[in-house]
């Protein structure tokens, strides 16, 4: 069996990682989940994915120590989307929500910081504990947490490899809601239908369009936004699904997205 299955529902790719017993992220997992990532890129009749964890103790520990221990670089050659597949695939158009089933510690806490919005279930724990092993949380946890989160906070959590409670990073807005256990795919579907349900090209943009703002002042986010170099928001106005958007609306009914 495969450590990493998707399944698809509707526009949605739910993407599972299940490597017993703690779902750790070796660089042929890496790979494999690059490769799910890539078919959500490819794939026009997908709007948005999920990725999850198989069980209910352990969203992901991270970097698979043991696999370090028998050989394997740091800097093996980790596929498409980098480390977990997703925390250096800057090219990915498509939103992807993290739902956390557990804890989420190192690159496991990389990799839900790395996806656009997270749902996880009220047990879940968060940490990035590499400073306490040796190493640091170089797969975007030491660049994405601080933006975040306060930069107290995220730097005691980072030198002290303090775990913080879903509820903590839900009033941080780090998390976007907190639920029982046994009802975590069951809201993150509901979440990614609501996000399917906008016109495909819409959400793209919206994420180019952050991608390529972050860091600037507002009237340098403007001049980006407006600078034509940016492919598919410079698409959206005059798209199909922009006139059947208006359309729809005017004659009360649901729009039929074509993604173009």
């Amino acid at each position: 069996m495969s450590d990493v299955t998707t399944q698809r529902q509707g526009r949605v790719l739910l993407v599972t990682l299940d490597r017993p017993k703690v779902n750790a992220i070796a660089a042929a997992t890496s790979m494999a989940l690059g490769a799910a990532f890539q078919t959500l890129q490819d794939d026009d009749s997908l709007s948005v994915g999920i990725i999850t964890g198989g069980g209910t103790r352990f969203f992901s520990a991270g970097w698979d120590l043991k696999a370090a221990a028998e050989g394997e670089a740091a800097d093996a050659d980790q596929g498409v989307g980098g480390f977990a597949g997703l925390t250096e695939f800057w090219g990915l158009k498509k939103p992807v929500i993290a739902a956390v089933n557990g804890m989420a510690l190192g690159g496991g806490f990389e990799l839900a910081l790395a996806a656009d919005m997270i749902v996880a279930a009220d047990h879940a724990e968060f940490g990035l504990p590499e400073a306490t092993i040796g190493v640091v949380p170089d797969s975007g946890g030491t660049i994405r947490l601080p933006r975040l989160l306060p930069r107290a906070v995220a730097m005691e959590m980072m030198m002290t490899g303090r775990r913080a409670t879903a509820e903590e990073l839900a009033r941080w807005g780090v998390v976007n809601a907190v639920v029982p256990g046994a009802d975590l795919l069951d809201a993150a579907m509901a979440l990614a239908e609501r996000v399917a349900a906008s016109a495909p090209l819409s959400l793209q943009a919206i994420k180019e369009i952050d991608r390529a703002t972050n860091g600037l002042n507002e009237e340098e986010a403007y001049a980006k936004m407006r600078s034509g170099d940016l492919p598919i928001y410079d698409r959206v106005y005059a798209s199909e699904d922009a006139a059947e958007g208006i359309a729809s609306f005017s004659e009360k009914r649901d729009p039929v997205w074509k993604g173009r």
